[in-house]
Protein backbone atom coordinates (compact mmCIF):
# COMPACT_ATOMS: atom_id res chain seq x y z
CA UNK A 1 0.00 0.00 0.00
CA UNK A 2 0.79 3.79 -0.14
CA UNK A 3 3.14 5.82 2.04
CA UNK A 4 1.11 8.52 2.56
CA UNK A 5 2.41 11.21 5.27
CA UNK A 6 -0.10 13.19 7.30
CA UNK A 7 0.99 16.34 8.48
CA UNK A 8 -0.50 17.89 11.51
CA UNK A 9 -0.08 21.67 13.02
CA UNK A 10 1.07 20.95 16.93
CA UNK A 11 -2.04 22.31 18.47
CA UNK A 12 -4.69 19.84 20.16
CA UNK A 13 -7.11 21.14 18.37
CA UNK A 14 -5.42 19.70 15.08
CA UNK A 15 -3.96 16.67 16.43
CA UNK A 16 -7.64 15.44 18.10
CA UNK A 17 -9.31 15.68 14.58
CA UNK A 18 -6.17 14.31 12.63
CA UNK A 19 -5.92 10.63 14.77
CA UNK A 20 -9.41 9.26 13.14
CA UNK A 21 -8.05 10.11 9.85
CA UNK A 22 -4.35 8.53 11.05
CA UNK A 23 -6.38 5.37 12.43
CA UNK A 24 -8.47 4.73 9.65
CA UNK A 25 -5.36 4.80 6.60
CA UNK A 26 -3.74 2.41 9.14
CA UNK A 27 -6.65 0.17 9.39
CA UNK A 28 -6.75 -0.11 5.17
CA UNK A 29 -3.61 -0.81 5.09
CA UNK A 30 -1.26 1.88 4.14
CA UNK A 31 1.70 3.16 5.73
CA UNK A 32 1.49 6.58 7.81
CA UNK A 33 3.59 8.24 8.89
CA UNK A 34 2.77 11.82 10.55
CA UNK A 35 4.43 14.99 10.58
CA UNK A 36 3.82 16.72 13.68
CA UNK A 37 5.12 18.05 16.83
CA UNK A 38 6.90 15.56 19.73
CA UNK A 39 4.87 16.01 22.20
CA UNK A 40 2.58 14.18 20.16
CA UNK A 41 4.34 11.14 19.53
CA UNK A 42 2.77 8.72 21.54
CA UNK A 43 -0.45 9.47 20.62
CA UNK A 44 0.10 8.61 17.22
CA UNK A 45 2.40 5.44 17.50
CA UNK A 46 -0.49 4.25 19.88
CA UNK A 47 -2.70 4.21 16.86
CA UNK A 48 0.01 2.42 14.67
CA UNK A 49 1.58 4.99 12.59
CA UNK A 50 5.21 5.95 12.50
CA UNK A 51 6.32 9.44 13.98
CA UNK A 52 8.65 12.46 12.08
CA UNK A 53 8.60 14.99 14.20
CA UNK A 54 9.39 19.20 13.53
CA UNK A 55 13.09 19.17 13.41
CA UNK A 56 13.70 21.94 11.07
CA UNK A 57 10.94 23.46 11.70
CA UNK A 58 11.13 24.49 15.24
CA UNK A 59 9.77 22.11 17.41
CA UNK A 60 6.90 24.80 20.40
CA UNK A 61 4.53 24.49 23.09
CA UNK A 62 1.41 25.31 22.13
CA UNK A 63 0.82 26.67 25.42
CA UNK A 64 4.05 28.95 25.33
CA UNK A 65 4.31 30.66 21.82
CA UNK A 66 5.56 33.23 22.76
CA UNK A 67 9.02 31.49 23.86
CA UNK A 68 9.49 30.15 20.58
CA UNK A 69 7.42 33.08 18.20
CA UNK A 70 8.27 36.41 19.65
CA UNK A 71 4.76 38.47 19.47
CA UNK A 72 2.61 35.68 19.33
CA UNK A 73 0.98 36.69 23.08
CA UNK A 74 -0.19 40.02 21.89
CA UNK A 75 -3.56 40.83 22.12
CA UNK A 76 -6.09 40.61 19.71
CA UNK A 77 -5.68 40.44 15.42
CA UNK A 78 -2.01 41.64 17.00
CA UNK A 79 -1.92 37.80 17.62
CA UNK A 80 -3.32 36.69 14.53
CA UNK A 81 -1.04 38.89 12.24
CA UNK A 82 2.06 37.50 14.22
CA UNK A 83 0.77 33.69 14.30
CA UNK A 84 0.59 34.23 10.47
CA UNK A 85 4.36 35.19 9.64
CA UNK A 86 5.68 33.79 12.77
CA UNK A 87 4.25 30.07 13.43
CA UNK A 88 2.90 29.44 10.07
CA UNK A 89 5.30 31.12 7.03
CA UNK A 90 8.22 31.68 8.76
CA UNK A 91 8.36 27.62 9.49
CA UNK A 92 7.79 26.77 5.87
CA UNK A 93 11.26 26.27 4.70
CA UNK A 94 11.92 24.06 8.28
CA UNK A 95 8.75 22.34 7.50
CA UNK A 96 9.63 21.74 3.61
CA UNK A 97 13.54 20.31 4.71
CA UNK A 98 11.53 17.96 7.00
CA UNK A 99 9.50 16.43 4.77
CA UNK A 100 12.59 16.51 2.24
CA UNK A 101 14.86 14.58 5.03
CA UNK A 102 11.84 11.98 4.71
CA UNK A 103 11.02 11.15 1.26
CA UNK A 104 14.96 10.48 1.13
CA UNK A 105 14.78 8.23 4.09
CA UNK A 106 11.43 6.54 3.19
CA UNK A 107 9.97 7.81 -0.09
CA UNK A 108 6.60 9.16 0.04
CA UNK A 109 3.62 8.44 -2.03
CA UNK A 110 1.18 11.22 -0.80
CA UNK A 111 0.95 14.31 1.29
CA UNK A 112 -2.27 14.56 3.33
CA UNK A 113 -1.74 18.15 4.68
CA UNK A 114 -3.12 19.84 7.27
CA UNK A 115 -3.84 23.24 6.02
CA UNK A 116 -2.22 24.90 8.36
CA UNK A 117 1.06 23.09 7.82
CA UNK A 118 1.98 25.56 4.79
CA UNK A 119 5.07 23.84 4.31
CA UNK A 120 2.97 21.43 3.15
CA UNK A 121 2.35 22.18 -0.50
CA UNK A 122 5.90 23.89 -0.36
CA UNK A 123 7.40 20.19 0.01
CA UNK A 124 4.76 18.94 -2.24
CA UNK A 125 6.17 21.08 -5.22
CA UNK A 126 9.78 20.33 -3.81
CA UNK A 127 9.46 17.20 -4.24
CA UNK A 128 7.06 17.01 -7.17
CA UNK A 129 4.47 15.00 -4.73
CA UNK A 130 0.60 14.88 -5.01
CA UNK A 131 -1.04 16.71 -2.48
CA UNK A 132 -4.05 17.17 -0.58
CA UNK A 133 -5.26 19.36 2.11
CA UNK A 134 -7.70 18.95 5.17
CA UNK A 135 -9.07 21.64 6.79
CA UNK A 136 -9.25 20.68 10.92
CA UNK A 137 -10.56 25.02 11.13
CA UNK A 138 -13.12 26.73 9.54
CA UNK A 139 -12.41 27.12 5.59
CA UNK A 140 -11.36 30.08 4.81
CA UNK A 141 -10.79 29.37 1.11
CA UNK A 142 -10.90 32.33 -0.54
CA UNK A 143 -13.83 33.82 -2.41
CA UNK A 144 -15.35 36.82 -3.53
CA UNK A 145 -19.10 36.45 -1.71
CA UNK A 146 -17.85 36.29 1.30
CA UNK A 147 -16.03 38.89 4.07
CA UNK A 148 -12.43 37.88 4.69
CA UNK A 149 -11.99 35.36 7.11
CA UNK A 150 -10.68 36.23 10.29
CA UNK A 151 -12.82 38.95 11.03
CA UNK A 152 -15.61 37.30 12.91
CA UNK A 153 -18.17 39.03 9.50
CA UNK A 154 -21.40 37.56 8.40
CA UNK A 155 -21.91 37.86 4.66
CA UNK A 156 -22.35 41.92 3.63
CA UNK A 157 -25.95 43.01 3.13
CA UNK A 158 -26.93 46.00 0.94
CA UNK A 159 -24.33 48.89 -0.07
CA UNK A 160 -22.81 49.19 3.27
CA UNK A 161 -21.66 46.01 3.61
CA UNK A 162 -19.80 45.71 0.29
CA UNK A 163 -18.24 49.38 0.83
CA UNK A 164 -17.50 47.60 4.18
CA UNK A 165 -15.89 44.48 2.17
CA UNK A 166 -14.11 47.01 -0.50
CA UNK A 167 -12.75 48.84 2.66
CA UNK A 168 -11.45 45.57 3.89
CA UNK A 169 -10.25 44.02 1.13
CA UNK A 170 -8.05 46.81 0.16
CA UNK A 171 -7.07 46.77 3.98
CA UNK A 172 -5.49 42.79 3.44
CA UNK A 173 -3.77 43.76 0.16
CA UNK A 174 -1.61 45.85 2.80
CA UNK A 175 -1.62 43.94 5.88
CA UNK A 176 -0.75 40.87 3.37
CA UNK A 177 2.63 42.41 1.71
CA UNK A 178 4.61 41.24 4.81
CA UNK A 179 3.59 37.78 4.67
CA UNK A 180 4.31 37.87 0.66
CA UNK A 181 7.64 38.61 1.25
CA UNK A 182 8.24 36.67 4.25
CA UNK A 183 7.06 33.74 1.99
CA UNK A 184 9.16 34.58 -1.10
CA UNK A 185 12.20 34.41 1.38
CA UNK A 186 10.83 30.85 2.79
CA UNK A 187 10.97 29.94 -1.21
CA UNK A 188 13.88 31.56 -2.12
CA UNK A 189 15.42 29.40 0.51
CA UNK A 190 14.38 26.45 -0.88
CA UNK A 191 15.20 27.28 -3.87
CA UNK A 192 11.82 27.62 -5.67
CA UNK A 193 10.54 30.04 -7.67
CA UNK A 194 8.20 33.30 -6.49
CA UNK A 195 4.34 31.80 -6.14
CA UNK A 196 2.10 32.18 -9.34
CA UNK A 197 -0.70 32.38 -6.77
CA UNK A 198 -2.30 34.62 -4.38
CA UNK A 199 -0.95 34.17 -1.01
CA UNK A 200 -4.71 33.45 0.03
CA UNK A 201 -4.64 29.98 -2.36
CA UNK A 202 -1.52 29.16 -0.75
CA UNK A 203 -2.20 26.52 1.79
CA UNK A 204 -4.50 24.82 -0.55
CA UNK A 205 -3.90 21.96 -2.74
CA UNK A 206 -4.95 22.84 -6.55
CA UNK A 207 -6.37 18.64 -6.48
CA UNK A 208 -8.34 18.04 -3.42
CA UNK A 209 -9.17 19.89 0.02
CA UNK A 210 -11.18 17.91 2.84
CA UNK A 211 -13.40 20.90 4.83
CA UNK A 212 -14.24 19.37 8.12
CA UNK A 213 -17.97 21.07 9.03
CA UNK A 214 -20.82 21.43 6.26
CA UNK A 215 -22.63 23.82 4.06
CA UNK A 216 -24.85 25.63 6.43
CA UNK A 217 -21.67 26.37 8.60
CA UNK A 218 -19.90 28.31 5.93
CA UNK A 219 -22.19 30.86 4.76
CA UNK A 220 -23.65 30.66 1.44
CA UNK A 221 -20.97 30.67 -1.37
CA UNK A 222 -21.29 31.38 -4.99
CA UNK A 223 -17.94 30.58 -6.41
CA UNK A 224 -16.55 27.44 -4.09
CA UNK A 225 -14.31 25.31 -6.95
CA UNK A 226 -14.98 21.77 -7.16
CA UNK A 227 -11.52 20.65 -5.78
CA UNK A 228 -13.30 21.68 -2.17
CA UNK A 229 -14.95 18.59 -0.70
CA UNK A 230 -17.05 18.83 2.96
CA UNK A 231 -16.83 15.75 5.18
CA UNK A 232 -18.28 16.89 8.07
CA UNK A 233 -17.22 15.58 11.33
CA UNK A 234 -13.86 14.09 11.79
CA UNK A 235 -14.03 12.82 14.65
CA UNK A 236 -11.26 11.66 17.37
CA UNK A 237 -9.76 8.25 17.77
CA UNK A 238 -7.77 7.44 20.98
CA UNK A 239 -6.60 9.95 24.17
CA UNK A 240 -10.15 9.83 26.02
CA UNK A 241 -10.11 11.13 29.36
CA UNK A 242 -11.72 9.25 32.87
CA UNK A 243 -14.93 10.57 33.83
CA UNK A 244 -14.36 12.47 36.98
CA UNK A 245 -15.08 10.98 40.71
CA UNK A 246 -18.83 13.00 40.70
CA UNK A 247 -20.29 12.23 37.56
CA UNK A 248 -22.62 9.53 39.05
CA UNK A 249 -24.22 12.54 41.13
CA UNK A 250 -25.28 14.48 38.80
CA UNK A 251 -28.38 16.10 40.05
CA UNK A 252 -31.60 15.09 37.68
CA UNK A 253 -31.64 18.82 35.60
CA UNK A 254 -30.70 20.50 32.98
CA UNK A 255 -27.23 20.27 32.39
CA UNK A 256 -25.11 23.04 30.48
CA UNK A 257 -21.45 22.64 29.46
CA UNK A 258 -18.76 25.56 29.63
CA UNK A 259 -15.64 24.60 27.84
CA UNK A 260 -12.77 27.13 27.56
CA UNK A 261 -11.01 25.00 24.92
CA UNK A 262 -7.17 23.39 24.66
CA UNK A 263 -5.49 27.14 24.02
CA UNK A 264 -6.64 30.18 25.55
CA UNK A 265 -7.38 28.65 28.50
CA UNK A 266 -7.46 31.50 30.98
CA UNK A 267 -10.61 30.83 32.88
CA UNK A 268 -11.65 34.51 33.77
CA UNK A 269 -12.34 34.97 29.62
CA UNK A 270 -15.28 32.38 29.58
CA UNK A 271 -16.06 29.98 32.51
CA UNK A 272 -15.94 32.73 35.32
CA UNK A 273 -18.76 34.80 33.96
CA UNK A 274 -20.82 31.87 32.73
CA UNK A 275 -20.68 30.42 36.41
CA UNK A 276 -21.93 33.08 37.55
CA UNK A 277 -24.52 33.64 35.27
CA UNK A 278 -25.92 30.42 36.15
CA UNK A 279 -25.15 30.74 39.40
CA UNK A 280 -29.00 30.94 40.30
CA UNK A 281 -30.65 28.98 37.80
CA UNK A 282 -31.59 25.33 37.99
CA UNK A 283 -29.57 23.88 35.91
CA UNK A 284 -26.16 21.79 37.00
CA UNK A 285 -22.70 23.52 34.95
CA UNK A 286 -19.97 21.23 33.74
CA UNK A 287 -17.04 23.39 33.26
CA UNK A 288 -14.15 22.25 31.99
CA UNK A 289 -10.76 24.10 32.23
CA UNK A 290 -8.35 22.49 30.15
CA UNK A 291 -6.03 21.80 32.61
CA UNK A 292 -5.76 24.67 34.45
CA UNK A 293 -6.84 25.11 38.51
CA UNK A 294 -9.98 27.94 38.47
CA UNK A 295 -8.69 30.75 39.91
CA UNK A 296 -11.73 31.44 41.36
CA UNK A 297 -14.64 29.44 44.28
CA UNK A 298 -17.32 27.56 41.64
CA UNK A 299 -20.90 28.24 43.15
CA UNK A 300 -22.90 25.13 44.52
CA UNK A 301 -24.35 24.29 41.29
CA UNK A 302 -21.01 23.90 39.26
CA UNK A 303 -19.10 20.51 38.33
CA UNK A 304 -15.67 21.34 37.77
CA UNK A 305 -12.80 18.97 35.81
CA UNK A 306 -9.73 19.69 33.61
CA UNK A 307 -11.36 17.40 30.92
CA UNK A 308 -14.74 15.06 30.82
CA UNK A 309 -15.67 12.89 27.76
CA UNK A 310 -16.59 15.02 25.97
CA UNK A 311 -19.46 12.22 23.79
CA UNK A 312 -20.54 11.48 28.15
CA UNK A 313 -20.62 14.86 28.48
CA UNK A 314 -22.56 16.07 25.28
CA UNK A 315 -25.27 12.97 25.72
CA UNK A 316 -26.22 14.87 28.98
CA UNK A 317 -26.07 18.80 27.89
CA UNK A 318 -29.12 20.98 26.85
CA UNK A 319 -26.56 23.80 25.58
CA UNK A 320 -23.00 24.42 25.65
CA UNK A 321 -21.30 27.39 25.95
CA UNK A 322 -17.75 27.74 24.10
CA UNK A 323 -15.34 29.45 23.19
CA UNK A 324 -15.42 28.44 19.88
CA UNK A 325 -12.92 25.51 19.69
CA UNK A 326 -13.81 24.21 15.85
CA UNK A 327 -13.47 20.91 17.01
CA UNK A 328 -15.30 21.51 20.31
CA UNK A 329 -18.71 23.34 18.07
CA UNK A 330 -18.60 20.39 15.63
CA UNK A 331 -18.76 17.81 18.43
CA UNK A 332 -21.09 19.75 19.92
CA UNK A 333 -23.68 20.35 16.70
CA UNK A 334 -23.15 17.11 14.97
CA UNK A 335 -25.33 16.16 18.41
CA UNK A 336 -27.63 18.54 17.54
CA UNK A 337 -27.04 20.39 20.99
CA UNK A 338 -27.25 24.43 20.65
CA UNK A 339 -24.71 26.42 21.49
CA UNK A 340 -23.27 29.78 22.96
CA UNK A 341 -19.91 30.97 21.49
CA UNK A 342 -17.83 33.42 22.62
CA UNK A 343 -15.30 33.56 20.25
CA UNK A 344 -12.08 36.48 21.24
CA UNK A 345 -9.13 36.16 19.10
CA UNK A 346 -7.41 33.56 15.96
CA UNK A 347 -10.10 31.55 14.24
CA UNK A 348 -12.82 31.75 17.17
CA UNK A 349 -14.93 34.95 15.91
CA UNK A 350 -15.39 33.50 12.62
CA UNK A 351 -16.51 30.10 14.39
CA UNK A 352 -18.84 32.16 16.51
CA UNK A 353 -20.17 33.98 12.79
CA UNK A 354 -20.87 31.04 11.92
CA UNK A 355 -22.73 29.66 14.65
CA UNK A 356 -25.06 32.40 14.61
CA UNK A 357 -25.62 32.62 11.05
CA UNK A 358 -26.84 29.11 10.86
CA UNK A 359 -29.29 29.62 13.81
CA UNK A 360 -27.90 26.86 15.74
CA UNK A 361 -26.76 29.24 18.55
CA UNK A 362 -26.14 32.67 19.78
CA UNK A 363 -22.53 34.83 18.73
CA UNK A 364 -21.60 36.50 21.77
CA UNK A 365 -19.07 38.86 19.55
CA UNK A 366 -16.85 38.78 22.04
CA UNK A 367 -13.82 36.27 24.18
CA UNK A 368 -14.79 38.22 27.27
CA UNK A 369 -18.35 38.32 27.72
CA UNK A 370 -19.92 39.66 31.43
CA UNK A 371 -21.91 37.60 33.67
CA UNK A 372 -25.29 39.39 31.91
CA UNK A 373 -24.47 38.50 28.59
CA UNK A 374 -23.79 35.28 29.07
CA UNK A 375 -27.36 35.18 31.02
CA UNK A 376 -29.56 36.92 28.24
CA UNK A 377 -27.99 34.35 25.49
CA UNK A 378 -28.55 31.23 27.62
CA UNK A 379 -31.97 32.88 28.49
CA UNK A 380 -32.66 32.75 24.62
CA UNK A 381 -31.35 29.58 23.69
CA UNK A 382 -33.06 27.61 26.44
CA UNK A 383 -36.25 29.79 25.50
CA UNK A 384 -36.65 29.23 22.30
CA UNK A 385 -36.57 25.53 20.65
CA UNK A 386 -35.41 27.01 16.79
CA UNK A 387 -31.88 26.77 18.09
CA UNK A 388 -32.38 23.41 19.75
CA UNK A 389 -34.17 22.68 16.02
CA UNK A 390 -31.28 24.33 13.75
CA UNK A 391 -29.11 22.19 15.33
CA UNK A 392 -30.39 18.83 14.98
CA UNK A 393 -30.64 19.96 11.55
CA UNK A 394 -26.99 20.51 11.22
CA UNK A 395 -25.91 17.48 12.74
CA UNK A 396 -28.08 15.85 10.27
CA UNK A 397 -26.02 17.22 7.49
CA UNK A 398 -22.80 16.61 9.59
CA UNK A 399 -24.00 12.55 9.57
CA UNK A 400 -24.72 12.98 6.10
CA UNK A 401 -21.38 14.03 5.04
CA UNK A 402 -19.75 10.69 5.54
CA UNK A 403 -16.84 11.95 7.98
CA UNK A 404 -13.57 10.31 8.32
CA UNK A 405 -14.34 7.34 5.91
CA UNK A 406 -15.75 9.60 3.10
CA UNK A 407 -12.46 11.95 3.57
CA UNK A 408 -10.37 8.67 3.24
CA UNK A 409 -12.02 7.18 0.43
CA UNK A 410 -11.85 10.77 -1.55
CA UNK A 411 -7.74 10.05 -0.60
CA UNK A 412 -7.80 7.11 -2.21
CA UNK A 413 -9.12 8.33 -5.21
CA UNK A 414 -6.47 10.48 -5.75
CA UNK A 415 -3.77 8.13 -5.09
CA UNK A 416 -5.62 5.73 -7.59
CA UNK A 417 -5.17 8.31 -9.83
CA UNK A 418 -1.53 9.07 -9.52
CA UNK A 419 -0.63 5.23 -9.71
CA UNK A 420 0.38 5.34 -6.38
Amino acid sequence: MAHIVLTVMPFAGHVAPSTGLAAELVARGHNVTVYTGSRYRTRFEALGAAVHPWQAAPDFDEHNLAATFPGTDRPGRLAVRADLEQIFIRTVGGQARDLRELHQAHPIDLLLGDVMAFGTGAAAELLALPWVTVSFVPLSYPTASLPLPGMGFTPARGRAGRVRDSVLGRAFALFARGLDRAYGEQRAGLGLPPRATSIALMPYSPRLNLASGCASLDFHRTDLPESVRFVGRLPAVGGAHPLPGWWADLPDRPVVLVTQGTLNIDARQLVRPALEALADADVTVLATTGGVPLPFAAPANARVADFVPFDRALAVASVVISNGGWGGVLESLARGVPMIVAGGDRDKPDVAARVGFSGAGVNMRTGRPSARAVAAAYARVADDPGFRARAQSVAVELDALGGTGWAIDLVEQVLAEVGA
